[in-house]
């Protein structure tokens, strides 16, 4: 069968498990708040927690239901996931393999006026292909609520593996609707100055390679 060749105008990344591996902190954040809440089960909370939003789970898990108190502490958790990464000898925050690689001509290449040919639409946080396989299921039932992180959490995350912000960036507060709505991947072409059918979305989540499909664009997963 012959190669297919295509090209494109830009890149579209998601971040947690395409270009880092967060697993540690959300451990040592659920951890924390486990704490403060009083969760009892952490293990199952984590695996439950796969694929929804920040808020979301802060309401099943934590009882928040004040919009205000939501925002805060989903802001707080996700720092927290950057904070704990490091603690009580975890391994931190991870660029995952060839990540540098692969963007490194992006950085350095020169777009054209007006244009971006990289971008950065934040999707939730990364876990172990094992723990992948044992919440499928689960993810199934709450694919509609996956997280996109905020922007203070994704500068730090992308800060601590050495990863330059692009300028093209999408992250919570940039979206009314998340994955596997298309509007992160639709932001992500438009600040790029790039029509969505001319750019590839690089996923690794069913709901954000839906997201990229829905926005029109070619999925590579």
């Amino acid at each position: 069968m012959p190669l297919v060749k295509e090209t494109f105008d830009a890149i579209l990344f998601d971040m947690d498990g395409t270009l880092v591996d967060s697993t540690p902190g959300v451990e040592g954040a659920w951890a924390t708040f486990a704490k403060e809440y009083g969760i009892e089960n952490v293990q199952e909370v984590i695996q439950l927690a796969h694929a929804v939003r920040t808020v979301e789970n802060l309401k099943r898990f934590c009882g928040i239901t004040d919009p205000e108190e939501l925002e805060r502490e989903a802001n707080r958790f996700e720092l927290e996931i950057v904070n704990a990464s490091k603690r009580d000898g975890r391994t931190g925050i991870l660029i995952l393999p060839s990540a540098k690689e692969t963007l490194a001509p992006l950085q350095v290449g020169t777009p054209k006026e007006g244009k971006q040919i990289w971008a950065i639409c934040t999707s939730g946080v990364y876990q172990p292909s094992s723990l992948h396989q044992a919440t499928h299921s689960i993810r199934n039932i709450y694919s509609s609520h996956r997280n996109i992180a905020t922007r203070a959490y994704a500068n730090a995350a992308l800060e601590n593996v050495g990863i330059t912000q692009p300028e093209a960036f999408v992250t919570a507060g940039d979206v009314t609707r998340g994955k596997p709505d298309p509007e992160p991947y639709l932001i992500g072409a438009k600040l790029c100055g790039v029509d969505p059918s001319r750019c590839l979305v690089v996923e690794d989540a069913p709901n954000g390679i839906r997201s990229g499909k829905a926005a029109g664009a070619k999925v590579l997963a």
